[in-house]
């Protein structure tokens, strides 16, 4: 590993993404690895990943059209 590569979030379990669904819209999440983050495409919102702990809170979430 050289000095430029930089850390990369723990990958997500994946029965934990089966279970969890967004808040507003309770539909499927999508895992986005590169951006660390839940995405909800029928709510338009990403929710982030901190510390491996997905944050699922609506007003912690990332407007997707921004």
């Amino acid at each position: 590993m050289s000095d430029t590569d930089a850390p990369t979030e723990p990958a997500i379990d994946p029965r934990l993404l089966e279970v969890l669904v967004c808040p507003v819209t309770k539909g499927p999440l999508e895992y986005d690895r590169a951006a660390g983050e839940l995405v909800s495409r029928k709510a338009g919102l990403a929710y982030p990943i901190r510390d491996g702990i997905p944050i699922m809170l609506p007003e912690e979430a990332r407007n997707l059209e921004e």
